[in-house]
């Protein structure tokens, strides 16, 4: 039994460990409410290279994650490498799923090599309002669909009108485990 715990207890620490080495630049944003486990959010501007592929909410992520890795991997015009940042963003796009990655924010559009892969489109983010909910957890539809669902009626609750479709952001890696993983619902909300 004791053997049992200094085991789980040495995983937690290399894992815990390698989160911070690992980490990466995320979406810059200011907290302007919060109601633990929601919070109304500003984001900087930003800029995303983007994906449209088709399959499930699940199935989703996983099409588009090697095409976007690869173009920030150097397959692109100047064969460049750049840092991967997080979350990856996936939301409904008629019938696909556009999946994105966040830029380094020390890129400008014009500074950002073309990528060689012509399913892959850059696009410059204005500044934004959402509301947010973090939970951890599984990259399942059901989790997904949850958590969307509570968010919403949070958004009910105080007021909020959404102003666009709901994005799922995923922090983590795959290896990392499941109740470690950081999770988000975003929804966009009418500053008006």
């Amino acid at each position: 039994m004791k053997r049992t715990i200094r085991t789980i207890l040495a995983s937690a620490v290399i894992l815990l460990g390698a989160a911070k080495v690992m980490a990466t630049e995320e979406a810059a944003y200011r907290v302007v409410e919060k109601e633990d486990p929601f919070e109304l959010r500003d984001y900087a501007p930003c800029i995303r290279a983007e994906i449209l592929v088709e399959g499930t909410l699940e199935e989703a992520g996983s099409k588009a994650f090697r095409p976007l890795f690869r173009y920030i991997s150097g397959e692109n015009q100047t064969n460049g490498h750049m840092a991967m940042t997080s979350p990856v963003e996936q939301q409904r796009a008629q019938d696909r799923w556009a999946v994105s990655f966040m830029m380094p924010a020390a890129y400008t559009l014009e500074k950002l090599p073309q990528p060689e892969n012509p399913a892959i489109t850059l696009r410059q983010v204005p500044a934004r309002r959402v509301a947010a909910v973090r939970y951890s957890g599984s990259w399942s539809e059901k989790s997904y669909l949850r958590s969307k669902l509570e968010l919403e009626a949070w958004m009910r609750v105080r007021g909020f009108k959404a102003a666009g479709d709901a994005v799922w952001a995923r922090y983590n890696p795959p290896f990392t485990p499941w109740f470690l993983r950081r999770n988000e619902i975003l929804i966009p909300v009418d500053v008006k």
